[in-house]
């Protein structure tokens, strides 16, 4: 049926030989799948339960591409050699603005019209193939156009029609396919022509071209949606620069924490008296927030601003306050993080570098910055309450804590159960802002301080042994070292746990991944996945026994020894 219609190039008012090949895959596509086949194949990274989910909300509504016809009339003579009847075409705003700022013509000199041709799903459920038309006579000057796409497809997609749309749908997938499938945003629009709003999002790992990219159809409206959409769009060189300055925003979260801005405006404070009460000029203060507006850490009304949820973490003296943090990234580790390239090169931390000494050993000397760091580890104090929840410890007599800082964990351990006994192995300095912590928490007398260095003993006779944060500071043949000696500390029927943020084995988003790269500059340790961390218990004669998610993309792993 085809080979009447495969014509050159030029060669009738009808089709090119490549989009006639285009449109015969397009069309195989749709005959060949439906909604749940389109959503495996288009959104492998969704779990199934989240494409159930899609489906209750949307159904597979076409399959599309851009072609280049010389004319509309020899584009119908095409489609109907496949069989294709296509409708009236009406023209296209959506793709026909794509279409000129990528080729950089103006506007009003490129027409696109889109077809739709009915077609069956492979279930039998009504489809159809979705045809824009660059008409294209010769002389029109668009072959470096068609070639364009011909190899890159940037305007063929499989759509996805909502069957009840409204604004919360529509944001509520777009987060979904922008969060959990990782796709990025991809265009968009609202064609009045035919009153429905488009949503395009693209992943360019997709083996097939026409799922490489996915529309969201809703009849209606929606310029919410657009808006949203579209700031996450843009073009490659915007979005490289919004990354570019993330360093800027670091320094701006650390001026507020520095300057205490959360407290000021948590009481209420206009701009000028937040100016004097910080000592600074107020211009650049009103500068500084405006630009914190942005990063969502405050929000302006009217002339003046107050807190976000977001912000309200930068308050101090309040629980599970990262203002502690906000400093220490935006102090030494900014620092440290400045010389990466060092790190990368060498495979070596570069903190002593720019500090003259390793992490732990300049903390230590300067009495000031050890207090801030230990702060700053017990500021992630939204994992422990967790903890708590997820593991029990309530058959234990005794824990023992190595090297967990200021004692933050195990003071929320011995608050839980009064009748735990804890043991705290950690350096002097860090024993010092323990004992503050314990006597506060009314469990000094319930925590022995131990001094030591965990390579060399661990305090024995404990039925639970933490770990937590520690091993990520360290390469793996120091927390052989670490993990043997909790062996041989413990008695057999002792569990060990391990809280540490692990790396994602199928490359999903975490936070385990940038600061992976934060351990190799600032004390030459790395973040691992679970099964990396369970070789490790491994080799040290233990079995991992299972894993709970905590708060801040961490997991607490428990291990029990080996017998023999």
């Amino acid at each position: 049926m085809t080979g009447s219609i495969v014509r050159g190039v030029g060669a009738s008012p009808g089709l090119d030989v490549a989009d006639l090949a285009r449109i015969r895959h397009a069309t195989e596509f749709v005959r060949a799948h439906d909604t749940v086949s389109v959503l495996t194949e288009a959104l492998p990274g969704l779990t199934p339960g989240e494409r159930s989910a899609l489906r209750g909300h949307s159904r597979f509504g076409h399959a599309a591409l851009l072609v280049f016809p010389g004319t509309l009339d020899g584009l119908r003579e095409d489609l109907r050699g496949f069989g294709l009847v296509a409708g009236e075409a009406t023209p296209s705003v959506v793709v026909r603005d794509r279409v000129s700022r990528r080729s950089g013509l103006p506007a009003a000199e490129v027409r696109i019209d889109v077809l739709r041709a009915p077609v069956a799903d492979r279930s039998g459920q009504p489809c159809a193939l979705e045809i824009f038309a660059m008409t294209s006579p010769p002389g029109a000057g668009h072959a470096g156009i068609a070639e364009d796409e011909r190899a890159h497809g940037h305007e063929s997609h499989v759509a996805l029609e909502l069957t009840a749309p409204d604004d919360v749908v529509l944001n509520g997938l777009r987060a979904l396919l922008a969060a959990r499938a990782r796709l990025s945003a991809d265009g968009g629009g609202y064609n009045g022509h035919e009153d429905s709003t488009v949503l395009y999002f693209r992943d360019a790992t997709i083996a097939d071209p026409l799922c490489r990219r996915l529309g969201l159809v809703g009849a209606g409206h929606f310029p919410g949606a657009v808006t949203e959409h579209r700031r996450g769009t843009g073009d490659a060189g915007t979005r490289l620069l919004r990354l570019m300055t993330g360093a800027w925003a670091t320094q701006a979260i650390a001026v507020a924490a520095e300057l205490r801005l959360a407290d000021h405006l948590d009481r209420g404070a206009t701009t000028v008296a937040l100016a004097a009460a910080t000592g600074t000029d107020h211009d650049s203060l009103v500068r500084l927030l405006r630009y914190l507006a942005g990063l969502g850490v405050v929000r302006a009304s009217g002339s003046e601003y107050a807190l976000t949820e977001l912000g309200a973490l930068l308050r101090t003296g309040v629980a599970d306050s990262l203002h502690p943090l906000a400093r220490i990234y935006g102090g030494p580790f900014y620092a440290s993080f400045a010389r990466l390239g060092d790190s990368v090169r060498t495979g070596t931390e570069s903190y002593e570098r720019v500090f003259g000494a390793h992490h732990f050993a300049h903390m230590a000397a300067d009495p000031e910055l050890a207090d801030l760091f230990d702060r700053a580890m017990a500021a992630s104090s939204a994992m422990f309450g967790e903890f708590v929840r997820v593991v029990d410890l309530g058959a234990a007599r005794v824990v023992v804590d190595v090297a967990g800082g200021n004692g933050a964990l195990l003071s929320r351990l011995l608050t839980t159960w009064p009748r735990l006994r804890g043991v705290l192995l950690e350096q002097p300095h860090a024993l010092r802002a323990a004992k503050s912590i314990m006597d506060s928490s009314g469990c000094a007398d319930r925590c022995a301080l131990v001094s030591g260095d965990f390579t060399e003993r661990v305090p024995p006779g404990g039925d639970a042994y933490l770990l937590s944060r520690v091993l990520h500071d360290w390469d793996d043949d120091r927390c052989a070292e670490i993990l043997t000696r909790c062996a041989e500390a413990m008695p057999a029927h002792a569990e060990l746990y391990v809280v540490e943020r692990l790396l994602p084995e199928d490359g999903a988003d975490s936070l385990a991944v940038p600061w992976d790269v934060h351990m190799l500059c600032n004390v030459g340790g790395r973040e691992r996945t679970q099964s990396h961390y369970a070789r490790l218990l491994a080799d040290a004669g233990f079995e991992l026994v299972d894993r709970h998610d905590l708060p801040l993309d961490a997991a607490v792993l428990r291990a029990r020894r080996l017998p023999g």
